[in-house]
């Protein structure tokens, strides 16, 4: 009997590159037929509170909204050991001087960390591909930056006025988790167990066939040269990809109980890993 799993995660290359394996059909998916929704983060955090989708990328800070319909896998996580997400403008100034912000979303992980870091400020919510030409462009004054914008930005002139998985490093020695795959509560437990395999199966398949699955994942960098978008890849698909282990665990909780304690996101409670 074939099982259908809609498996939604973003249209970027480092998501591209980890699903390589899925879907192209490299792996044996034991007749689990999966179907590949692509969409902004955004986007994927507010379809989970319905609990749309069997399977989806999730910003870490959204699963406060959705632990009653999603557990977490251990695998496909972006979690940046001493880099993340950063604020650029135009000007090198302290981050407490800029009063407006750009954010890619008020369910990012990136917005909870820059909340945590510099809690008064008012965001202005922009697609997150818009924030960096806003700051170029003198509409905003400072934007918060995820994906390539993290390597791309000194190319406008802008300057890194707070690194924040630098910050949340210093402050905790943990990484600062930025993605996760949730898969539903609902589904059986085999299935489940299926699902978290193949996963895990894709990501080991795309890093040990890297060449093809940059190509793979090329069509999904927005024109990014070969060379960035490897680099960019390589930043969030690698080792804690392929299983987050008990660090980026201990990260999840410390960082959700950070915003628990600064009243931003709702009791998390208990959180239910899949591996």
């Amino acid at each position: 009997m074939t099982t259908q799993i809609r498996l939604a995660h973003s249209p970027d290359a480092d998501d591209a590159f980890m699903f390589y394996g899925l879907a192209k059909d490299k792996i044996d998916t034991e007749g689990i037929q999966y179907e590949h929704i692509l969409k902004d983060i955004q986007t994927l955090n507010e379809w989970a509170k319905e609990g749309r989708m069997e399977v989806t990328a999730l910003s870490a800070h959204a699963y406060a909204y959705v632990k009653d319909k999603y557990a977490i896998l251990t695998h496909g996580g972006s979690i940046g050991k001493n880099y993340g997400p950063m604020v650029v403008a135009r000007e090198a100034k302290p981050l407490e001087s800029f009063r407006k912000i750009a954010v890619p979303g008020k369910m990012t992980s990136a917005y909870l960390a820059l909340k945590l870091r510099h809690p008064d400020f008012e965001e202005v919510v922009m697609d997150f591909d818009a924030i960096q030409p806003a700051v170029k462009e003198g509409k905003v004054e400072a934007g918060l930056l995820i994906h390539e914008g993290q390597l791309t930005y000194r190319k406008d002139g802008l300057h890194c006025v707070v690194e924040l998985g630098q910050w949340w490093f210093e402050k905790t020695q943990l990484p600062l988790p930025m993605g996760v795959n949730g898969i539903r509560r609902d589904l059986p437990a085999e299935v489940k167990a299926k699902v978290s395999k193949h996963l895990k199966q894709s990501i080991q398949y795309s890093l040990s066939h890297r060449d093809a699955a940059l190509d793979y994942a090329l069509a999904f960098g927005r024109g990014l040269p070969r060379d960035v978008a490897d680099k960019f890849v390589g930043l969030w698909v690698n080792d804690r990809t392929v299983d987050m282990g008990e660090e980026g665990r201990k990260a999840i909780r410390t960082f959700l109980g950070e915003g628990e304690s600064k009243k931003l996101i709702p009791p998390v409670g208990e959180i239910e890993f899949v591996a």
